[in-house]
């Protein structure tokens, strides 16, 4: 019988999918964009926050600050202390949680539609957003905690050659800045209220739902939600980033694997070459065994067991990145395999039956990104913070579709000069 169940929900979903999603959009008194996708099958309601207070927003002298704000958030706010928080959410069957990358703070809630246990579930919400503590001894704990956990991550190699990476593709710009032990260690509760007032704002801020909802209710509590957070401004962004001079970065570390990246700040959100390059990244690392990448790095040499590229879109220029982990003895030879491989790419593109086989597995595969509401709500709310179109979902599959091979050319020829890549290896010298 839960099987069975099960399966007619799957089925509703993908239908669903199939369907197209309604997008309803509206903005608030107070500036703050609201997004609706209406789903009445079930009785849940699942909404997601999201603020332009991401990594890059750090202070060039206060790096982790917005990583420490978005953590404390929830560990005591209004009149709850961090246990209080998670008792009363676990008391009517709501989960509370968050993300961060470099552009946006996410704060999402997942609740029964139920007046009485949304309502609890909302006001904890409310306060969180509101009125979070900031308290010294929690600020203290969770920034030792911080420290604790960056120095045990510049342990592994793979972190470093992450932050390598990171800081050779963007030495100019705030998407380059890495928190230390010493920056986080220099942090105080201060920093963070200021932080919390300057960027979890009002007119900072998109509000996604996605769920048994009418639009009247969903009116109202976006009024709710977000009428008593402080009014301020859109943050402005800095200038996007110049492009970072070719740089071969070859790092001493004493692992028993050669860490190898690959790569260049190549595209922003919203950019028209997405689907160009989305579908030949496919053919190139994304595909997993029938990427060239894969068939001639590993089937064809052995010289790793993964070896993968995609392309990172943000709101500013995100990267393009191909990763590998080799034996550290035959770490030139796979290097060359890879810049082959792509140098081959850019010149050809994929062949007629590449092309339909990415093509046919994007395409077959997208109903399932959003066969639930938590993943809708992932797709929603991305379109809201980034401002993508409204039938932005609607149209994937069509976009998809039209993508020939010279539009990957020509998208890759845009993006990718093999002359400006940042190569970082990680291995003994």
């Amino acid at each position: 019988m839960l099987k069975q169940l099960f399966s007619l929900i799957l089925l509703c979903w993908v239908g669903l999918a199939q369907a197209g999603i309604s997008i309803e959009h509206w903005q608030t008194p107070v500036g703050t964009r609201v997004y609706l996708v209406r789903s009445p099958a079930l009785p849940i309601l699942d909404l997601q926050l999201d603020f332009a207070a991401g990594a890059m927003f750090d202070p060039a002298d206060k790096a982790g600050l917005a990583s420490l704000t978005h953590t404390l958030l929830d560990l005591g706010a209004g009149d709850l202390d961090e246990t209080g928080v998670s008792n009363r959410l676990a008391d009517v069957g709501a989960k509370l949680a968050g993300s961060l990358d470099k552009d946006r703070a996410s704060i999402s809630l997942r609740t029964l539609t139920q007046a009485d246990k949304r309502d609890v579930a909302l006001n904890v919400l409310e306060q969180v957003l509101h009125q979070p503590h900031f308290a010294a001894p929690v600020f203290e704990r969770e920034r030792g905690r911080a420290v604790a956990s960056l120095k045990d991550a510049l342990t592994r190699p793979d972190t470093i050659a992450g932050r390598a990476f990171w800081s050779a593709l963007y030495p100019d710009h705030p998407y380059g800045r890495l928190s230390t032990p010493e920056s986080l260690a220099a942090l105080q509760p201060e920093d963070l209220r200021q932080f919390w007032l300057q960027h979890y704002n009002a007119a900072n801020a998109t509000l996604t739902l996605v769920g048994d909802i009418t639009r009247a209710e969903a009116e109202a509590l976006a009024l709710r939600l977000t009428a008593a957070l402080p009014p301020g401004e859109p943050v402005r962004l800095p200038p996007p980033p110049a492009p970072a001079p070719a740089r071969v970065l070859e790092l001493d570390y004493p692992a028993s694997q050669a860490h190898i990246f690959l790569g260049m700040p190549a595209i922003a959100r919203g950019d028209p070459d997405f689907f160009p390059l989305l579908v030949g990244n496919y053919t190139l690392g994304g595909g997993g065994f029938v990427s060239r990448l894969m068939q001639e790095v590993r089937e064809k040499r052995g010289y790793a067991y993964s070896v993968y590229s995609y392309f990172s879109p943000m709101r500013q220029a995100g990267p393009f990145q191909i990763g590998l982990q080799t034996k550290k003895a035959q770490a030139g030879e796979a290097l060359q395999v890879v810049r082959r491989v792509l140098d081959e790419f850019l010149a050809q593109g994929p062949s007629a039956a590449e092309l339909k086989a990415a093509k046919d597995n994007l395409i077959g595969s997208f109903p399932l990104r959003l066969d639930s509401n938590r993943n809708i709500l992932e797709h929603a709310a991305m379109i809201g913070f980034y401002g993508l179109p409204l039938d932005y979902l609607d149209n994937y599959q069509a976009r998809v579709q039209a993508v020939s091979a010279e539009d990957i050319r020509r998208a890759f020829a845009r993006h990718l000069q093999p002359g400006q890549l940042v190569t970082v290896t990680v291995r003994p010298q």
